[in-house]
């Protein structure tokens, strides 16, 4: 979680979603925004909120328009556990609850060590989970359950919904592991530890 930094400082060069959307468009005419290759001047922090559940607030308002919301996502960059809006001549902070995507459903194909499993976000992505874009199980801290991410693009992750989780745990198998015995899932050829096995015979 990306936590509000203490000391905030308002853009330094006027940035504001207004012109960080223009600028995505033109981006966006030319494809994918390559933000990887972008390493603009920070210029401050910028009051837009991605909240647990996927929805953007600017200015503590929800943005309603969702053309708007994956236009601002296209831009989306981290840096350790910080996220930016990046343009080639600007970057800016903003603040993520819990991650930047929500996992909202997912496919399952084949079984066993075969399955492939490939989710979709809130914003239209999509992810084949294995290798490149793997799951993974941090604790919530308030509840200690299991809180299960998948990647899905340079390093930001979906988190999945209790709905599609719930349908997870049902494809999952017991593996032993050199860390002992795990209940977790394959997809993409890779098993994904979700919790110890023996957790579950409590």
């Amino acid at each position: 979680m990306t936590k509000a930094q203490s000391g905030k400082k308002p853009p330094a060069n006027g940035a504001n979603a207004e012109s960080l959307a223009a600028t995505a468009r033109q981006v966006a005419q030319k494809g994918p925004a390559p933000v990887h290759l972008w390493d603009p001047p920070f210029c401050g922090d910028l009051d837009i909120r991605i909240a647990r559940d996927g929805t953007w607030f600017y200015l503590g308002t929800p943005i309603g328009r969702p053309e708007l919301v994956r236009l601002f996502a296209s831009i989306l960059k981290r840096e350790g556990e910080e996220y930016f809006l990046v343009t080639p001549v600007e970057k800016v902070r903003i603040r993520v609850d819990a991650a930047p995507f929500v996992a909202v459903d997912f496919e399952a194909r084949g079984q066993g060590r075969a399955q492939v499993l490939t989710f979709a976000t809130n914003l239209g992505d999509s992810a084949e989970a294995g290798p490149d874009h793997p799951l993974r199980f941090p604790r919530d801290p308030a509840t200690g359950a299991p809180a299960p991410h998948v990647m899905i693009r340079a390093g930001l992750e979906a988190l999945i919904d209790r709905k599609s989780f719930l349908r997870l745990a049902e494809l999952g198998v017991h593996e032993d592991r050199r860390d002992g015995r795990w209940f977790g899932l394959w997809s993409g050829g890779m098993f994904f530890p979700m919790i110890p096995s023996q957790e579950l015979e409590i």
